[in-house]
């Protein structure tokens, strides 16, 4: 949230300077006497609360970050504590430490129980429509087409100043079928099941994570899902992540099109342990990560250790690497390989990205254009929504923010299957609603 240098001082004139008489000199230049905010930056200049750029202006039209705002309302809270403010003006400062109280605890100002205290629990989530269209000329039906909508429901709630509980709720019903799915072969009005549940830890620069968690380390190449374990982030620049547990083989995703499942005999999970370096600064960010799967479904898999004896082992390593040139424009890799395997065994994309759309910003848009190859005995659950396990191929894709946390997306997969080369092509298009 970014708001005007004018108008984050009138906000706060209200809270840290309304009871104040105003008999302050103004000592910015470009603030004429005759200027309706002359009085409030004069005032605020004196407490300390503003301080302007160091060239005797004061810049009121330029915009300013959430970091910038907290460093105002820390120096209101400060004036506030001196008991220079009535109770009004407590009550709206108090309203504006809790707004910022992540950028204020990473300054070092410590809010009060009170102010902390007052939304333990926060609801995050999203409705969606998604549509797809895949062809797929190896399938016994040439053509699926399906339409889904989503209810996801994510809390947070805090347990103290170290740690929180965070979980993630879906409800999904399937419009083709009007009816669900429980994952085990049945129909129902609506699939609903509880995605994550997991504790959150932040000492200084080390995090902690416990409980059925999001992937930590290469979740859009090789594994869009959880590991129900442990995970643990630490470093600032440099972060090292340690993660282990236990990770689902098969496809919830009712995609019949995943291929990640081949060959696989029945449901089953496998053990799992992954090490992972990432080291981010300024435009380049660039990383490296090795996984270790157990199973004994790996024996099944189609092309995994034709020669010899079958392998329930995955030993899978993975780079990746992105440049940002500036704002708007980034260029990213990664690859992985799967040393168990004898075929299907390499997963790669190279994606050239300009801007984004912005959920909080009404007409923000983007564009991609990316090349995908993604064998299936390494790509186990990749998150692209254009290409798919088994498959390689170019992939294109739009999105635009149509209104204020709606968010519409547009993708378009072309490519071939890897067993057999015939052609595979996805349709995709989603409309979410965030809140």
């Amino acid at each position: 949230m970014k708001k005007t240098v004018i108008s984050a001082i009138t906000t706060a004139l209200v809270v840290g300077a309304a009871s104040t008489t105003f008999a302050a000199t103004n000592p910015f230049s470009d603030v004429p006497s005759d200027h309706w905010a002359y009085d409030a930056v004069s005032q605020l200049a004196q407490d300390g609360v503003i301080e302007g750029y160091g060239d005797t202006t004061f810049q009121g039209d330029k915009n300013i970050t959430r970091y910038e705002m907290a460093q105002m309302v820390a120096k209101a809270m400060a004036k506030s504590n001196s008991g220079n403010v009535n109770a009004a003006d407590k009550a709206l400062i108090d309203k504006l430490a809790a707004e910022f109280s992540d950028e204020l605890n990473n300054l070092g100002v410590r809010v009060s129980n009170l102010e902390r205290n007052a939304d333990k629990v926060k609801w995050n989530g999203e409705a969606r429509y998604t549509y797809t269209s895949t062809r797929d000329k190896s399938a016994t039906k040439d053509k699926v087409n399906d339409d889904e909508l989503l209810l996801r429901l994510e809390p947070s709630a805090e347990i103290n100043n170290h740690w929180h509980v965070n979980a993630r709720l879906d409800a999904s019903t399937d419009l083709a079928k009007d009816s669900g799915n429980d994952n085990h072969g049945s129909s129902q009005d609506t699939d609903v099941s509880l995605k994550r549940i997991y504790a959150d830890g932040q000492y200084g620069t080390t995090n902690i994570k416990l409980g059925k968690l999001p992937q930590q380390l290469d979740s859009d190449l090789l594994f869009d899902d959880e590991i129900s374990g442990a995970s643990v982030t630490t470093g600032k620049d440099l972060k090292v992540t340690l993660q282990g547990g236990r990770y689902d083989l098969t496809d919830d995703t009712n995609n019949t099109q995943v291929a990640n499942v081949v060959g696989a005999n029945g449901n089953d999970t496998a053990d799992m342990a992954s090490v992972g370096l990432q080291y981010g600064l300024g435009k380049l960010d660039m990383g490296a990560s090795y996984h270790h799967l157990t199973s004994d479904n790996f024996k099944n898999y189609v092309g995994y250790k034709t020669s010899g004896s079958a392998s329930d082992e995955a030993n899978i390593w993975a780079v990746n690497g992105k440049y940002t040139f500036d704002h708007n424009v980034s260029l990213g890799g990664t690859y992985a390989e799967n040393t168990e395997a004898d075929s299907y065994e390499k997963a790669g994309s190279v994606e050239l990205a300009y801007k984004g759309a912005q959920p909080e910003n009404q007409g923000t848009w983007g564009i991609y254009t990316a090349y995908r190859h993604l064998g299936q005995n390494v790509a186990l659950d990749p998150s692209y929504d254009g290409a798919w396990a088994g498959t390689k191929g170019w992939e294109v894709g739009t999105n635009y923010t149509l209104a204020k946390n709606t968010v519409a997306s547009l993708k378009y997969f072309n490519g071939e299957k890897l067993d057999n080369s015939k052609d595979a092509e996805k349709l995709f298009g989603r409309v979410e609603f965030k809140f």
